[in-house]
């Protein structure tokens, strides 16, 4: 029988007692707002207060990715030629690297078009600026800057828009139509395409959900990247239908299309699942054939639904993209219908109707016991405005991300906010968020594919 030493015993009871302490969650404390006064659970909706860990642990491992938006050239820039296009994705890879990121989603299909080659979408016009019209140069930009996040080892998410096809026009729908490239899916099939006319004037045009030519067109777009670029992941926005109500303007084909006799706001909702369903179906075939794994993700608006409103909602009182956009998220998680979520949680602790701990929690408490991978939609773009006027807003919603072993990492919108802040409290932010809490770099949670990129054209 071994006969341990007392000192023996003691370094031993030390070292176990040292690894629970690590592996214990941090202790949480109170947040205060800067005036003193704690931090509100759930607004208006709901009293109580906010609790977050006393100190910042970074996890060995999570996403740390930025979206880079093109459409109207937000984050991106128009191009003349490929290898001008290749120098500011290099630049701008290099910087977000250099800031400890470690993914891009990447804007390739903002208004049904397309930053590649393609067989069903026309070149981007917030590429070249001109639709139908590529860059000048031999080259491809989509493989262009796969291979430079590649070299940087940054994860490559492309980021789809699935209905878009213009998000404000003051032109009719016909004539707004006319301008578009001749091969443009919308403007081959004017009767696929919904017009909404908005509150403040002009039209948003958007291809119609319950047109199964529809499904099959997102799809078959799915499929070309999925066939022709070695991309992490797909992701959809949280763009579905409009935000505001669109009235009776798809009536004709919810008569035409429901054999059986749904609901409008049933059939709207079903239009949409199954299309989320034949993209993962699509893509897990994929998979199947050729041993390469690309994740499903979907970016929506933050709320799903409230509580008032639905028994498993949150506690919030906003816009639900289940009654309005008719986006069933939480479906779809506890269907494993996709491999991420990323809610976009762009409020303040402080907000009213829709407050960042409440939902936060709400979102971790979805995909427990689910394979869906949450990371949290974030809002540096608003550091400096209205409710958000302090760095101390970000840093303190990392802080509470972390209480949550369901988060596994988070996605900022936008990169210019990174990379270009535009406010003190956003140069701050991004100053402490480099220098304190990613001061070194991780690796994504979802690892990278090991089999071989295929060759691109």
């Amino acid at each position: 029988m071994l006969r341990l030493g007392k000192k023996a015993i003691i370094t031993a009871l030390g070292t176990v007692f040292s690894l629970f302490l690590c592996a214990a969650p941090p202790p949480l404390t109170i947040l205060y707002k800067p005036d003193g006064t704690p931090e509100r659970y759930a607004g208006k909706v709901f009293p109580g207060k906010v609790l977050v860990p006393a100190q910042y642990r970074q996890p060995s491992a999570e996403m740390r990715g930025v979206w880079i938006a093109t459409v109207e050239n937000i984050d991106f820039p128009k191009q003349n030629s490929i290898a001008g296009f290749q120098e500011a994705v290099r630049s701008k890879f290099r910087q977000l690297r250099a800031q400890n990121f470690n993914a891009v989603f990447f804007q390739v299909r903002p208004c049904n078009d397309a930053f590649y080659p393609s067989r069903y979408n026309p070149w981007s016009k917030y590429l070249s600026g001109q639709e139908g019209v590529p860059l000048a140069g031999k080259g491809d930009p989509l493989a262009t800057a796969l291979l430079e996040a590649k070299k940087q080892g940054l994860q490559f998410y492309a980021w789809l828009n699935p209905y878009r096809v213009i998000g404000k026009t003051k032109l009719t729908k016909r004539r707004y139509l006319a301008t578009l490239a001749p091969n443009n899916f919308a403007r081959r099939n004017p009767h696929l395409v919904l017009d909404q006319s908005l509150p403040e004037g002009g039209h948003l045009l958007f291809l119609n959900p319950g047109e199964p030519e529809v499904i099959r067109h997102v799809v078959q777009t799915v499929k070309e990247i999925a066939e022709t670029y070695p991309v992490d992941g797909i992701v959809f926005d949280d763009y579905f239908y409009p935000y505001s109500a669109i009235g009776n303007i798809d009536a004709q084909c919810y008569v035409r299309n429901n054999p059986r006799r749904l609901s409008r706001d049933q059939w709207r909702t079903a239009n949409v699942t199954t299309l989320i369903r034949t993209v993962k179906k699509t893509l897990d075939d994929h998979f199947r054939r050729t041993g390469r794994k690309i994740q499903f993700g979907i970016s929506p608006f933050g709320i799903w639904a409230n509580q008032k409103d639905h028994p498993a909602g949150s506690l919030t009182a906003g816009k639900s993209s289940l009654l309005v956009q008719h986006a069933d998220t939480r479906a779809w998680i506890k269907n494993n219908d996709i491999d991420i979520i990323i809610p976009q949680i762009y409020w303040p602790f402080r907000h009213d109707t829709a407050a960042y701990a409440a939902l936060t929690d709400w979102w971790a408490m979805q995909v427990r016991g689910t394979r869906v991978k949450l990371y949290i939609g974030m809002a540096p773009y608003r550091l400096g405005e209205g409710q958000w006027p302090h760095a101390s807003e970000l840093l303190n919603q990392l802080r509470y991300n972390t209480k949550h072993p369901e988060i596994r990492g988070q996605v900022m919108y936008n990169c210019n906010s990174i990379l270009s802040p535009s406010t003190p409290a956003m140069k701050n932010a991004i100053r402490q968020l480099r220098s304190i809490y990613w001061r070194t770099a991780v690796p994504v949670t979802a690892p990278m594919n090991k089999t071989p990129y295929p060759r691109m054209r």
